[in-house]
């Protein structure tokens, strides 16, 4: 039985469960913590469950790589695969927590994850929670969270959730109130691509609406989007609203005049789900004649089908998942595995990899090296233990090597004592800088300076950075040891676009670690030292300074991202070094029935091990309404041993030969197309970072 089938099955069941409820009972339903129907031996269910990188605020479990880390890898089946494990560990789980009649908050098998929103501006504090700035990378990992997430037997193992829907992405602090007023094409070219695809490929069972309004329409409420939603795509599945999204359009957006009326809007244009409380009035309205007793009841059965699709009332081949899956070993090497591969190189003069046999002392300085929050992003579940940079260096080295330390700095705060001289520990710094043969440098932010508004979000911009800087007291401590005249490898943790101009000029390394998940000191320190190369490309631009960026609250796209910027990047999207050298000899792209295919023969020609990742962009010579610089339209990742030459074949986006006219429309246009074919963008600060440059070919279509 396929899920088409099943769904069938599984709505029918619900139109027969919920005609048995009466019309409070089925209103009560719509609530994110639904309660017990006992008469008819229905349990409470909550629906409110995270697993953005792992089970998350659930108590223990397998923290991965914040979500833009897991993009850096390029890998679509790691996400898939690390989708599988958060199920598994969400029905473990599950099964443990049923049996004790505990059903509360986060304890349910549908996950509001993944984030599928652009990262249109490093601002943005919550851009972390993403797949990056790209539409087509954000949607092949969506699909693939998707699909490991739900499997793909006649019971979900879970269900994922498409947020935030749509054109969602800061500022935070003007997010119950602000409209994104974006045009048709950007919405065409980059807002809606994400979500077209998990609803189309990957049947993601639920989409939630995001707190803004677009284009004057409240999201959670809004008859264009859920026309294109439902109509358009043929989506299937139940609309939550974000959490207390509906108060706003009453108390922020201004489109209702009371909570009955906002109750009213949503359910009446599709909102099936109540994250809040403002469907306890639900009643109320259909009292006032503003609801239907039919708009209720659709909500309730959309509801149960995922129920039902989920087998909360069957016995399923999940139930014997035990408690044991989580955080297994497997597990646990999955997540040091996506940690290692989410790394980016940056810069390298040769320094890395490390030789822990040249080196008698090495110095680790920095308020990210020994810091928990840096390892685990927002979102996070609990781990048994976590391995900071520090710890994973000195478990690496045991006592082979001598490791002096210093915090160097607080991440932001002026000093570590209260009744201490500012920068009270850079003495220390120096200290530890000038008797080392080498610094490990960690340098970033964490949750607290990045991140949601009103959750850890900083005080003084809602969670959204105020600018693509470190802390000053972190640019003092870089300077600090940079005069101390040693070797430097700067390590980089951070979810977004930082400044890295002073590490470019003054150090020897840089390395983005992102926020790499309770594994991320161990695998940092097999990278360092060469037991893995690090293979990682960024999944965000990296700008030469804030003033060339639009002004935030703008939504068009002009100027923004690798597909629109005019200028020079500092680090291009797509950019990323590795410890071998792999060329790519020869490629074609030929028309085959299953659509455009890129095959190319590339051979490591270095002395180490690595994987890469392949990209193919393309550029429409033709249209004027094309994207203005080439577009990423396919990637693969692949492993070589040294002199190792192999053929890879991909397929290319099929969307890479159409354009979005100002209507919206996508439609085939041009006939005249450069494929590049390589392992970054074509870009000229792409060239001259990698040192090699992509192989153009010429694509001529009859459209």
């Amino acid at each position: 039985m396929d899920r088409s089938e099943a769904r069938r099955i599984a709505r029918k069941r619900a139109e027969v469960l919920v005609g048995k409820m009466t019309l409070e009972e089925r209103a009560s339903q719509l609530r994110f913590d639904a309660p017990g129907i006992r008469h008819l031996g229905i349990p409470a269910y909550n629906w409110w469950n995270e697993g953005l990188h792992g089970v998350a605020r659930a108590g223990q479990a397998t923290v991965f790589p914040q979500a833009i880390g897991m993009a850096a890898t390029f890998d679509e089946k790691l996400v898939g695969r690390m989708a599988e494990i958060v199920s598994l560990e969400g029905r473990a789980k599950y099964n443990a927590y049923t049996a004790e009649d505990d059903r509360g908050i986060y304890k349910g098998l549908t996950f509001w994850s993944p984030n599928v929103n652009i990262f249109r501006d490093p601002r943005w504090g919550r851009g972390h929670e993403t797949y990056g700035e790209d539409p087509y990378l954000t949607s092949r990992l969506g699909v693939s969270f998707v699909k490991g997430l739900q499997g793909d037997g006649e019971v979900m193992r879970a269900a994922a959730c498409a947020k935030h829907f749509a054109v969602h992405s800061g500022p935070e602090e003007l997010r119950h109130e602000f409209d994104a007023v974006v045009s048709e094409k950007d919405m065409g070219e980059t807002y809606l691509p994400a979500f077209e695809a998990l609803v189309k490929e990957a049947d993601v069972e639920a989409v939630m609406g995001a707190y803004n309004r677009t284009n004057g329409e409240p999201c959670c409420g809004s008859e264009t989007l859920q026309k294109i939603l439902r109509e358009d795509w043929g989506f299937q599945g139940h609309f939550v609203s974000d959490c207390w999204a509906l108060h706003d359009f009453h108390e922020h957006h201004m489109v209702t005049r009371n909570i009955r009326e906002s109750a009213a809007l949503a359910l009446n244009t599709g909102c099936d789900l109540n994250c809040g409380n403002t469907y306890l009035h639900i009643m109320k309205a259909f009292e006032e004649g503003l609801v239907t007793e039919e708009a209720i009841t659709q909500a309730a059965v959309r509801l149960y089908t995922t129920r039902f699709l989920l087998g909360l009332f069957d016995k399923t081949e999940y139930d014997s998942i035990p408690y044991t899956v989580v955080e297994s070993r497997e597990h646990l090497e999955t997540a040091q595995k996506a940690a290692e591969e989410s790394f980016v190189l940056l810069k390298n003069n040769g320094i890395l990899p490390l030789s822990k046999e040249k080196l008698k002392t090495i110095g680790i300085i920095g308020p990210n090296a020994d810091s928990r929050e840096a390892l685990i992003g927002n979102y996070h579940g609990t781990a048994s233990r976590y391995r900071t940079i520090q710890e994973g260096i000195q478990d690496y080295l045991g006592d082979d090597v001598r490791i002096l330390t210093s915090v160097g700095c607080e991440l932001f705060r002026d000093r570590s004592e209260h009744l201490a001289y500012t920068m009270d520990r850079l003495s220390e710094a120096k200290m530890v800088a000038r008797n080392s043969d080498l610094v490990i440098l960690c340098v970033g932010l964490d949750e607290s300076l990045e991140g949601e508004e009103g959750d850890t979000g900083n005080s003084y911009a809602s969670g959204d950075k105020a600018s693509l800087l470190l802390p000053e007291v972190q640019r003092d401590l870089m300077k600090a040891v940079a005069e101390c005249g040693k070797p430097v490898v700067c390590l980089l943790m951070a979810g977004s676009d930082i400044d890295m101009s002073y590490a470019a000029e003054h150090f020897d390394a840089i390395m983005m670690l992102w926020y790499p998940g309770a594994q991320g000191g161990k695998a940092a320190a097999r990278v360092l030292f060469g037991d893995v190369s690090p293979s990682g490309k960024l999944p965000v631009t990296f700008y030469e300074s804030m003033e060339e960026l639009p002004d935030f609250e703008d939504y068009a796209m002009k100027g923004r991202t690798y597909r629109y910027m005019e200028k020079a990047a500092q680090y291009p999207f797509g950019y990323g070094l590795s410890y071998g050298d792999v060329q790519v000899v020869g490629a074609k792209a030929e028309s085959r029935d299953d659509g455009i295919v890129v095959a190319a023969v590339i051979k490591n020609t270095g002395s180490v091990a690595t994987d890469e990742v392949l990209q193919v962009y393309v550029k429409n010579l033709d249209s004027p309404d094309a994207v203005p610089n080439p577009s990423l339209a396919g990637f693969i990742r692949v492993a070589l041993e040294p002199n190792e030459e192999i053929e890879a074949v991909l397929s290319i986006d099929p969307n890479a030969f159409t354009v979005v006219k100002e209507d919206g429309s996508r439609v085939a246009e041009g006939s005249r197309f450069a494929v590049y074919v390589g392992f970054s963008q074509p870009d000229s600060r792409s060239i001259e970072l990698l040192g090699k440059e992509p192989v153009c070919l010429e694509l001529v279509l009859d459209q």
